[in-house]
């Protein structure tokens, strides 16, 4: 009898230790990919992410070809982009998520994986930029100012850094961001 209540105990507090999640890291988090279908971003452990809100009707949205060659450069060391189209700034981003694959495809070639279409601030932020603009790192905390703010995530799943919009993908200051997080 004992020897059963030990491995139901055992049993329970197992399930308790699988159930809770960390959310000091990214990895809790389980998006929708611009085709609709979840994606854990479990799946990115170990890589390096750098996650961005997007627009296609923005003056920043020609770092698209900035970021499809920030991509480029890097995937081989384990960088992957996040793209994650939003519409919180003067509706910049109205089109659906087939119009936004679209629209990246054929203007930039983007092959770096997009998200469906969600908000990254106010009443109905999602839970990932909810975490992304209040997770601790050594640049600055809060609202994101506009679209193509990036965030920088190490590969142990913690925000390392993070870029308001009108840091080029391409320029240095993010390129050694990378590289100083030697990139696997």
């Amino acid at each position: 009898m004992k020897i059963i209540a030990l491995l139901l105990l055992f049993m329970i507090s197992s399930l308790t230790e699988k159930d809770t999640k960390d959310t000091s890291v990214i990895y809790t988090f389980t998006p929708n990919n611009i085709q609709g279908e979840t994606t854990p971003l479990s799946q990115f452990e170990g890589k390096t992410l750098l996650i961005v809100n997007t627009a296609s009707k923005c003056g920043n949205t020609k770092q698209y070809a900035q970021l499809q060659e920030l991509y480029n450069k890097y995937k081989e060391n384990g960088l992957v982009i996040l793209g994650f189209p939003a519409d919180n700034f003067g509706g910049q981003e109205p089109g659906t998520d087939e119009e936004i694959l679209e629209f990246c495809t054929l203007n930039f070639n983007v092959s770096f994986p997009m998200f469906s279409k969600i908000s990254v601030k106010g009443q109905d932020q999602d839970p990932l930029f909810k975490w992304l603009t209040n997770a601790e790192n050594p640049d600055f905390t809060g609202d994101i100012d506009w679209n193509f703010e990036k965030f920088l995530i190490s590969p142990d799943g913690k925000l390392a850094r993070r870029f308001r919009p009108k840091v080029q993908p391409m320029g240095d200051e993010i390129t050694q961001a990378i590289e100083n997080l030697a990139v696997n």
